[in-house]
């Protein structure tokens, strides 16, 4: 298969405040913020931002279709000021009533968390299966914290999930009316694309006309873009390729044979066995941390370099605790290793190979070093990098990503994976408590969206590489810009050592203007999508430490991540269209 230059979504068009991106696609996981106020005005709460949002990014904005099923088992469960959060298995239910448990502060009166298992039955002469939801409910003053587990874990169910739910209990309510005779039987439309959600009607203060006109744009975009409805029985074989081609030994884009034997990742004897597959990334670094207590003797994690957001708050509050060295240089290995030679012992040190966003590449080959000599295990998020472009699972035991990304590329569905390294020191060991321990949180219809979209992952790697280099080499000349952060021109050494034969520097860059008044003109004049997410095939920009960690910008300070910081992500235009609107926007600072 064959990628153009021109992106997927070949024009770009201004879009309105807090609309899906891309625009009339249903499980968008980013959200439009073109500018720079309106980024702060969405984390301070400001209605005109939160009242018209629908979705955002999915761990942080809970999807429309999700809170429609929510609100269905709340009536059906839930007793007066209670709140709740729906998941696909019993065990992450329990995980989420014990984390309100330890940290929320419940009020005399208040009823501890309780789990209802709510299983809803398919019309009878359907093919559909039973669908069994577990339904946590806890007092409504709790629902950050159950939101705060919903993000940091990542296993929250998917809006497809709640969609094909809220289907099928319409579908049902019309099969109990027509069994009573009290309505005409209604025809059931398109069985995976019914976009009436529960209720089929628009809620108050919509217009149907809009509604209905949207529904239709949605349904031409899925049958232009996909052909036909998708079959969810191809569903475990979507897997077992995803699982193929994750672990380097597809042979083709488009059959599931094994390729050479070191494969794509430079490791012989990796299998799709070692790849097991999450909702989302967060999840499988959740879970490689959960995996990796009941593995090793329990004790602090380290996390070295500056992670993205949630990586932290996990090793910070699930199990024993974190060092943190936020600044992932040699400086910091050297403290590390003052640290474990007084005796002090870890569980694993995660990093992410590069980092996100000032794009540093840890010393692997002495944190591998370090894992040997003191027995710990090490933990690489490569979401950033990927496999086609560095080769870092050989140092490793355990490598994770997030398939959302760059790997899906259109922006429509999520998930994560995690791989072990079959040389790994604790390799049986993990496979043994993954055999017992793991469960498939994948739902179905997001296997095959997934297995769709990155069937030219590779082909749109190389391009996007192409691209953002040729961007950071007209931006790291041009005098308003300040610094470039990019693997090309920031601790390069350490990058090349790891990268592919056929790699690049990747899809992703900061930079630094002169003030936050120069980054904001620069931001709100520039012509491109704007707003949350990475590794689109359409470029995608956002004021990362503002969206990230407003409510700690000085601490982000600390380790250079500047509050006037614009993120990049390259996406497939060509070239020549994103010099012109880079150099247009940069034309428009005037401070």
């Amino acid at each position: 298969m064959t990628i153009s230059s021109t992106p997927s979504y070949p024009q770009y068009q201004k879009q309105e405040v807090v609309t899906p991106i891309p625009a009339h696609t249903p499980h968008a996981v980013s959200v439009c913020l073109p500018t720079w106020a309106d980024n702060i005005a969405y984390e301070e709460g400001e209605p005109r931002i939160h009242s018209a949002m629908k979705s955002g990014y999915p761990r942080f904005c809970i999807h429309y279709n999700i809170k429609k099923l929510m609100s269905y088992c709340e009536s059906k469960f839930a007793v007066e000021q209670e709140s709740s959060m729906i998941f696909s298995t019993r065990r992450v239910a329990k995980r989420c009533r014990g984390f309100i448990n330890k940290f929320y502060e419940f009020s005399e009166g208040e009823a501890t968390p309780r789990i209802a298992e709510f299983t809803i039955l398919p019309p009878a002469k359907s093919s559909y299966k039973p669908v069994t939801l577990q339904v946590v409910l806890f007092p409504k003053n709790a629902f950050p914290f159950a939101k705060s587990f919903w993000q940091h874990a990542g296993d929250g169910i998917s809006s497809r999930l709640a969609e094909h739910c809220l289907f099928l209990l319409k579908e049902k309510e019309r099969e109990e009316q027509n069994s009573r005779e009290l309505i005409p039987k209604a025809t059931q439309g398109n069985r995976h694309y019914n976009r009436g959600g529960f209720s089929g009607r628009a809620s108050k203060g919509e217009n149907r006309a809009e509604v209905e006109q949207e529904e239709k744009e949605v349904e031409t975009y899925f049958e232009e873009r996909y052909g036909r409805n998708l079959d969810v029985q191809y569903a475990n074989q979507a897997k077992i390729f995803l699982r193929r081609r994750i672990a380097g030994v597809l042979n083709t884009e488009n059959d599931g044979s094994d390729a050479t034997a070191d494969g794509e990742r430079g490791i012989q004897g990796i299998s799709e066995n070692d790849v097991f597959l999450y909702p989302t990334g967060m999840s499988a670094i959740f879970h490689s941390h959960d995996t990796l207590l009941q593995t090793l003797p329990p004790q602090k994690s380290v996390c070295f370099g500056f992670p993205y957001v949630d990586t932290l708050k996990i090793l910070q509050k699930f199990g024993p605790g974190c060092h943190f060295y936020g600044n992932g240089e040699e400086k910091d290995l050297d403290e590390l290793e003052q640290l474990l030679e007084s005796g002090e012992k870890i569980l694993a040190l995660y990093c992410e190979f590069p980092g996100n966003p000032l794009l540093k590449t840890p010393n692997l080959k002495r944190i591998r070093q370090l894992a040997d000599k003191y027995e710990f295990a090490v933990v690489v998020d490569e979401t950033v990098g990927n496999f086609v472009n560095v080769r870092v699972l050989e140092w490793a035991d355990i490598v994770v990503s997030s398939l959302t990304k760059i790997f899906s590329g259109d922006s429509n569905v999520m998930g994560g994976s995690l791989v072990l390294n079959p040389h790994g020191r604790y390799y049986e060991q993990l496979q043994a408590t993954l055999k017992q321990d793991y469960e498939d949180l994948m739902w179905s219809e997001d296997a095959i969206f997934l297995e769709r979209n990155s069937r030219t992952f590779k082909q749109r790697i190389h391009k996007v590489n192409h691209h953002t280099e040729t961007l950071c080499d007209f931006l790291a000349s041009h005098p308003k810009v300040v610094k470039i952060f990019y693997p090309k021109y920031n601790m390069r050494e350490s990058y090349d050592s790891f990268k592919s034969p056929e790699g690049g520097y990747g899809g992703l860059f900061s930079i630094i203007l002169e003030s936050e008044e120069a980054a904001i003109q620069f931001f709100d004049h520039l012509e491109c999508a704007k707003g949350p997410s990475l590794g689109t095939n359409f470029t995608l920009v956002c004021p990362y430490t503002i969206l990230a960690h407003y409510t700690e910008l000085d601490w982000a300070s600390q380790y250079g991540i500047s509050r006037f910081l614009v993120r990049v992500s390259v996406g497939l235009e060509c070239p020549e269209h994103l010099l012109k609107v880079f150099k247009e926007a940069l034309d428009q600072i005037t401070v």
